[in-house]
């Protein structure tokens, strides 16, 4: 199979592009993400139409946040846009006339990685993204591994600290409420609260009070050396070096990949996850130990590797 289309829903907007073999986005299209299910799936359509017209394109891969079925068509539980048992891949495959696969989203960006990106050459990865939320996705063999029911791989809800803080999966102590985002800012929002001279930069950035502090002002503080948001990242690193570490003992791979917009904030990130990773991998000192890299797709990893995926089949 030649081009295909790859699809990525996001919070604001839709993103289609049409991928050749070497995960290269050839053309894309862009249309703002609708307030009601059924507008998604119609501004699928649109997307999809619009970057694919005249190409040629065999098929389309989606990946959608959510629970995805093991057959690939539909989203069983996606709490973003209210989907549940939405048949996506009928739905789509209707209104474009192309083959449809739907994946999740994490995965779909860890096969992208897998394939284009920082996993090349692995035949056993593990991906991270560390964004609003904390997703995953696992390679093994060379095959993306998505479970019985096609639900492997939400990391961010195994539960690491027993009657922890509150996730709005419902659940208590999600690996997400401690190395994501969120996690991110609150650990600055409170340790301004408690120090507010140490992190006088951070709050110059926002509206000078710990409430007015995002994951952008963390971000540019901490390259501007302030204390409070360069130990807001330790934090959030620790608890993720920590669950790489449990992750090293379910799936030995050759190498993690650490994707999602903390990611981008390269080795002030990363350094300390490695170090936290070493600190509490069991056997340590005997055993080989797994590369954690920064992922290199960035916002394209999901599109390119839903494409791959249709490719696939």
């Amino acid at each position: 199979m030649g081009l295909t289309i790859g699809v990525d829903i996001g919070g604001t907007k839709i993103a289609a592009g049409v991928v050749d073999e070497s995960g290269t986005i050839l053309s894309t299209s862009k249309v703002p993400t609708p307030p009601t299910p059924q507008g998604v799936v119609d501004a699928i359509a649109d997307a999809v139409r619009s970057c694919g017209e005249g190409v040629g394109a065999e098929a389309v891969g989606i990946g959608a946040a959510g629970y995805v079925d093991d057959k690939r068509a539909t989203v069983l539980f996606a709490p973003n846009i209210n989907w549940r048992h939405e048949a996506l891949k009928d739905k789509v495959e209707q209104r474009v006339g192309l083959p449809v696969v739907v994946e999740n989203d994490a995965n779909a960006a860890a096969w992208g990685e897998y394939r284009f990106g920082a996993g090349a050459g692995h035949e056993d990865v593990v991906c991270i993204t560390l964004g609003t939320g904390l997703g995953g996705g696992i390679v093994m063999g060379g095959r993306l591994y998505r479970g019985r029911f096609g639900i492997a791989g939400e990391f961010g809800h195994i539960r690491i600290v027993p009657d922890g803080l509150l996730c709005g999966c419902g659940s208590q102590g999600c690996w997400e409420q401690y190395a994501s985002g969120r996690a991110l800012v609150r650990y600055a929002r409170q340790r301004a609260s408690a120090s507010p001279d140490a992190a006088a930069v951070l709050l110059s950035l926002g509206d000078g009070t710990p409430e007015g502090i995002d994951g952008r002002h963390v971000s540019a503080a901490a390259r501007q050396g302030d204390p409070v948001a360069i130990d807001s990242f330790r934090e959030l690193a620790r608890w993720a070096g920590a669950g790489l570490a449990d992750l090293a003992s379910l799936f030995d791979p050759a190498a993690f990949i650490v994707g999602g917009g903390v990611s981008d904030e390269g080795d002030l990130v990363l350094e300390p996850i490695r170090k936290s990773f070493r600190r509490w991998l069991v056997g340590s000192r005997y055993r080989p130990h797994a590369q954690v890299l920064a992922a290199q797709l960035g916002g394209r990893a999901g599109l390119v590797g839903a494409a791959d995926l249709a490719r696939q089949g």
